[in-house]
């Protein structure tokens, strides 16, 4: 079973349930997310972990755990996600949390991966999914895919086609970390 950690839009998350993959819970640091009407259509439980309701990100990061362990949630799932996961969260789900990055990592880790790719100059980019650690988009990579920089492209040309492909590839390695 599978949680998902949203912070906006949900596409990623869109792409996840129109897999059929098997999703427990989906849960937010934001109530006005749009993600979650995503999950709300599609009849996914979900909750709301505003870090300003709890004494520290700690306390939150182990409210959250809770509430998807108790769920039945084996795989985690960061799918737009902006927050840093904190130890006590990460040890609750060892080697079992994941992430998808806008860049081929990496290269560009942080929130603003697609405009660094653009000033750097670079010829291409990507998609990367790969494990949470305790670091900024520094865990093992799981898989990449490549997606050509074009001389015209503007950060929302560039963002749309790298999503087209992390909507693909974070499906794929889901279903086949589920089937470990």
């Amino acid at each position: 079973m599978i949680g998902v950690l949203v912070s906006g839009e949900g596409s990623n998350l869109q792409a996840l349930i129109d897999e059929g993959l098997p999703i427990a819970a989906v849960a937010s640091n934001r109530s006005d997310a749009p993600a979650l009407v995503r999950a709300g259509a599609a009849g996914i439980p979900s909750a709301v972990f505003p870090l300003d309701q709890h004494a520290s990100r700690e306390e939150r990061d182990e409210a959250m755990a809770d509430w998807l362990a108790g769920l039945g949630v084996q795989w985690v799932v960061l799918a737009g996600y902006m927050h840093l996961l904190r130890p006590s969260f990460l040890e609750r789900f060892p080697e079992r949390v994941i992430n998808v990055h806008p860049a081929l990592l990496p290269q560009f880790p942080g929130t603003h991966a697609i405009e660094d790719a653009l000033a750097a100059g670079v010829r291409e980019t990507g998609a990367t999914v790969h494990y949470v650690d305790e670091g900024v988009d520094s865990g093992s990579v799981i898989a990449q895919e490549r997606v050509a920089v074009q001389e015209d492209d503007t950060v929302d040309t560039l963002r749309t086609r790298i999503q087209v492909v992390e909507h693909r590839l974070l499906p794929k390695v889901v279903r086949e970390l589920c089937a470990r």
